[in-house]
C-alpha cells in the first residue's frame, strides 16, 4: 500500500509542486483546502479531496479524525497558532513539515544558518496580524511551535527557503523580469546590479519538503535555496539567456532613479543587504538543487504559456523609458 501525504494548501504555487513530488515519488496525496482556487489535481485518481478552512480548529480536527497520513506538509499556516493546532491533531504522523521562511531570521548574517542565526522575535500583538510586517516574525513563532512539538515527541520539522520562483507563480515577482527580458532590447536596472537576494526554484522546495519528511530530524529546520546566488546582474542575463534574446541592462543610482518618481524598492527582488542561507544541512539528507538553466527554460516557457505580465509588481515601463532617456539612452 502506498504511502499517504496529507498536504494542508495544495493547489496554487509551492502546494502544487509539492503535490506532484509526492505523487511522483508513489505516495496517494490527499488535499485540505477551502476550495476557493482551481485545483490542478481535480482529475486525478492519486488524489482525494477534503474541503475546509485550516484556520478553523474543527475542520482541521476533523480531517484528523478521517484520516491517518504517514507525512503532513503544512503549506499554508501563516500564524503560530496554525503550527501548534496542526501539530496537536497530527501528533501521531510519521512527519510533519511546516512550510517556514527565510524571513523568520531575525539578524543580518552572511550566510544565515539554522542553528546560529537568531530568529525573529515575535510580539503578542503581532502572532494574529496579516500584515506584510510581521510575516517573518509570524513565520519565526510558527517555527518555535515546531520545536515546542519535536520536545513533545512530535516528529515535526521545518523548511524556510527564501523567495521561490517557478512555474505558476502567482506573486509574478520573477514574471516582472522575464517579461521585461523577454520584450524589450534595454531595462532598467536598480544600483550597480550587484545586490545579492538567495532565490529558490519551487520544483527544488518540493523536493526539499519530500527530503525533510522522509529523513530530517524532528525538531530541526532546513535552509533551502539555490545552489548559486547570482546577483541581481547576472539573473538578467541568465533570463536573456533561457529567453534566447540579448538585452541591454541600464543601471540607475537612487538618485537617477529618484528624477523619475522612483525608488530601488519599487522593482521585485531587490534588496539592499545580502540575503543567503547555507544550504549545508539540507545537502546532508541528499537533496540538490536544481540547476539555473534548467530551472529558468521550464520556468520561462511557463511564463510565456501564462497571462501574467508582473507589470504591476514594479514601475511601469513609461516611467522606465523616461529615466532612460534622462540617462542619455535611446529606447
Amino acid at each position: 500500500m502506498a504511502a499517504h501525504a496529507l498536504v494542508i494548501g495544495g493547489t496554487r504555487f509551492v502546494g502544487r509542486h509539492t503535490v506532484q513530488e509526492f505523487l511522483d515519488a508513489g505516495y496517494a496525496v490527499t488535499l485540505f483546502n477551502r476550495g476557493t482556487h482551481d485545483d490542478p489535481f481535480e482529475a486525478d485518481d492519486r488524489v482525494d479531496h477534503i474541503e475546509g478552512d485550516r484556520t478553523k480548529e474543527s475542520d482541521l480536527r476533523r480531517a484528523g479524525l478521517d484520516l491517518s497520513p504517514d507525512v503532513v506538509v503544512d503549506c499554508v499556516a501563516y500564524h503560530p497558532r496554525d503550527v501548534h493546532v496542526a501539530t496537536d491533531i497530527f501528533a501521531d504522523t510519521g512527519a510533519y513539515v511546516y512550510v517556514s521562511s527565510g524571513d523568520a531570521y531575525g539578524a543580518d548574517r552572511v550566510p544565515r544558518r539554522e542553528a546560529e542565526t537568531p530568529l525573529e522575535d515575535c510580539p503578542v500583538e503581532a502572532a494574529t496580524d496579516d500584515s506584510p510586517e510581521t510575516y517573518g516574525q509570524r513565520k519565526a513563532e510558527g517555527d518555535r511551535a515546531v520545536f515546542a512539538a519535536a520536545d513533545r515527541g512530535v516528529n515535526a520539522m521545518s523548511v524556510r527557503p527564501p523567495i521561490v520562483y517557478g512555474p505558476h507563480d502567482y506573486t509574478e515577482r520573477l514574471d516582472y523580469w522575464i517579461d521585461r527580458v523577454d520584450t524589450h532590447d534595454r531595462l532598467v536596472v536598480p544600483g550597480d546590479g550587484t545586490n545579492l537576494g538567495h532565490l529558490v526554484y519551487v520544483k527544488d522546495v518540493a523536493s526539499a519538503i519530500r527530503t525533510v519528511a522522509e529523513s530530517g530530524t524532528a525538531g530541526a529546520a532546513y535552509n533551502a535555496g539555490d545552489g548559486h546566488v547570482p546577483v541581481l546582474a547576472e539573473w538578467i542575463d541568465l533570463l536573456a539567456e533561457a529567453c534566447e534574446t540579448d538585452v541591454d541592462p541600464v543601471f540607475a543610482s537612487e538618485r537617477e532613479l529618484g528624477a523619475v518618481d522612483l525608488s530601488r524598492d519599487d522593482f521585485p527582488l531587490y534588496r539592499d543587504y545580502p540575503h543567503l542561507l547555507a544550504t549545508t544541512k539540507l545537502r546532508s539528507l541528499g537533496w540538490e538543487p536544481t540547476p539555473h538553466r534548467k530551472a529558468l527554460e521550464t520556468t520561462v516557457a511557463e511564463h510565456r504559456e501564462s497571462d501574467r505580465t508582473g507589470t504591476k509588481k514594479g514601475p511601469d515601463r513609461e516611467a522606465e523609458e523616461r529615466l532612460i532617456d534622462v540617462l542619455g539612452t535611446v529606447v
